[in-house]
């Protein structure tokens, strides 16, 4: 067998170095990618009082007696679901309320830490009133205060999109569906695009500006809890929340490609 001389040893034994580095100084990178592939980031956003806190507790299965001590959070709460298949999803429940900190929050999830995803709660003109809201506040009031922040966010998730090289997806939850029940259909039509509705109007907004093929838009109901306290009334509309809250994760694991 052919000896090698010093200086091919040499060389060969840079080249094996140079190889072990490379593969080190990208695995950081590839594990990332591959986290952010089983784990994607999903902002849920909203204006405050519509329920985002609760939405990413079921979510996350989250206890709801731990979830009390965080409605009206005046921070970002971040919150991580796990399956057993490896997959899950990482929330981050923006703000609602117009302070500096749901600005910095919208500044992370959409520019400095993009998110894949995003969950934007409204309901239907039904949220409890808090913060800068007034406690007797209209329902007419309250949908203009929605209109409004959902002004804002559009403009950060079409300016995010065109800058992602992958499509992102965007599932407006129509939450507190129990309490208008019989208008469910209409409320979901009025908060979807091409309705001609005003809110509908600002979703064609986004989807021109973010380009249409860069964004998936879906409209979806949802209630958390049920208004019932007792009997039978009760178990039926937990039933109903858990087949709603069940659909949504179906989208958004079909969204996410974990499907």
């Amino acid at each position: 067998m052919a000896r090698l001389s010093q200086p091919t040893k040499a060389a060969i034994g840079t080249s094996l170095a140079g190889g072990a580095i490379s593969a080190l100084s990208n695995a950081p990178l590839q594990f990332g990618h591959l986290f952010r592939g089983r784990f994607p980031t999903v902002a849920v956003t909203g204006m405050t009082g519509v329920g985002k806190t609760r939405l990413a507790d079921r979510l996350a299965r989250r206890a709801s007696v731990e979830a009390t001590l965080d409605d009206g959070s005046a921070t970002m709460e971040r919150r991580t679901r796990k399956t057993a298949r490896g997959r899950g999803f990482r929330f981050r429940v923006v703000p609602g309320d117009n302070a500096a900190t749901r600005l910095s929050a919208l500044d992370e999830v959409f520019h400095d830490d993009p998110v894949d995803g995003v969950l934007h709660v409204v309901a239907n003109g039904h949220a409890t009133p808090r913060g800068s809201m007034p406690a007797d506040a209209t329902r007419e009031a309250l949908l203009a205060a929605e209109l409004e922040d959902f002004a804002i966010t559009s403009h950060r998730i079409a300016s995010m999109a065109v800058r992602r090289d992958k499509p992102i997806w965007v599932v407006i939850v129509v939450a507190k569906a129990d309490l208008f029940v019989d208008d469910v259909d209409a409320a979901v039509r009025y908060y979807s695009p091409g309705s001609g509705t005003p809110f509908g109007a600002k979703v064609d907004e986004l989807r021109s500006l973010a380009g249409g093929a860069r964004l998936s838009i879906d409209v979806m109901p949802m209630f958390t809890e049920a208004q019932a306290s007792t009997g039978k009334e009760k178990k039926q509309a937990d039933r109903g929340s858990a087949q709603l809250i069940s659909r949504l994760e179906s989208r958004m694991a079909q969204l996410s490609g974990h499907v």
